[in-house]
């Protein structure tokens, strides 16, 4: 093959390449939709098969007989820390109703499996290249730790970055259910409206917004409704937006006012945060500055004089 066109194919492969990366986001836009679509649904159908035999009430797969006894049991068995772990997984958009059981038992097994398999590691070596026995016990007490906090740190890191979406998108939402409740739309409708529009730019918005107007619809009480929507979303936005919606509900307050007034101060929060984050940038950047940028600005300015002394004692 020529140089020529190896240069060509290879020339030929970058530009699909690139032309993949560039349209991949429109095309997972679509399919964003659809998934928010189908979680909205099978909620939509739960929801109408609970009101329908209530006995057979089904959420995310579980009869409510079979739901309930396993929540007492493992009540029972983990107390409050249950019901914890369980907000938790809704927070980080995980549905399964048994997320959190998962979640607290793999916090049990992955300290002892890592234990174990470092006790026998560590008494497999050959005599010569054995540690310390406080070496042993510190690694062993520092990797169960770790092993411990992991999984609750990815949890977290998830829920962070859903939150962070979710208050990033969720003023600009406030807005048009503003302009939908003032044009004489219900609240359910302009909730479902507006999952809708957004389900492009957040699915974890278009997701929550999804199934509060599926509850709202279908539930009779429609604070439960919007304190279920507090306790999935977890971030201050959201308990600020429930709390308004209730209270107006309760105390008869225009409904548009109260989501003006949301709207203003998730605005003024989230320049605060931004704010906050353009002045955290100086100290952040001392350190790369110092290792990786100085160095090298003062080889480029030392570096030419360096060479000039040492060829002049050379050559003297």
């Amino acid at each position: 093959m020529s140089n020529e066109l190896i240069i060509t194919v290879l020339a030929a492969l970058f530009a699909g390449m690139s032309f993949a990366a560039f349209a991949f986001p429109f095309l997972q836009k679509s399919d964003q939709k659809d998934k928010y679509k189908a979680i909205i649904e099978k909620r939509r159908k739960d929801l109408f098969a609970a009101s329908r035999e209530p006995q057979l009430v089904k959420e995310d797969g579980m009869s409510a007989k079979d739901n309930m006894a396993m929540f007492y049991r493992f009540q029972k068995l983990a107390g409050s820390v249950g019901e914890g772990a369980r907000d938790k997984m809704l927070q980080a958009g995980i549905r399964n109703p048994k997320a959190h059981m998962k979640f607290l038992v793999l916090r049990v097994v992955l300290p002892i499996a890592f234990v174990v398999l470092a006790s026998l590691y560590f008494s497999a070596l050959p005599d010569e290249k054995k540690f310390d026995s406080n070496m042993i016990i510190l690694i062993l007490l520092g990797g169960a730790f770790f092993f411990f906090k992991l999984p609750d740190i990815l949890i977290k890191n998830k829920i962070l970055k859903r939150q962070e979406e979710f208050g990033l998108t969720f003023p600009d939402a406030l807005d048009m259910m503003l302009i939908c409740v003032q044009g004489g739309i219900g609240l359910e409708q302009t909730i479902e409206r507006v999952a809708g529009e957004v389900a492009e730019q957040s699915e974890v918005l278009a997701e929550e917004l999804g199934i509060l107007s599926a509850e709202m619809a279908m539930l009779n009480d429609r604070r439960q409704a919007l304190q279920d929507f507090a306790r999935r979303v977890g971030s201050g936005a959201g308990k600020s937006f429930s709390t308004a919606l209730i209270q107006a509900e309760q105390y008869g307050t225009s409904v548009s006012q109260a989501m003006r007034v949301m709207s203003d101060e998730l605005r003024d929060m989230r320049m605060a945060t931004a704010e906050q984050k353009a002045a955290s940038l100086p100290p952040k950047l001392t350190v790369p500055m110092i290792l990786f940028f100085l160095p090298a600005l003062f080889i480029i300015i030392l570096g030419p004089a360096g060479l000039e002394v040492t060829s002049m004692r050379s050559g003297g």
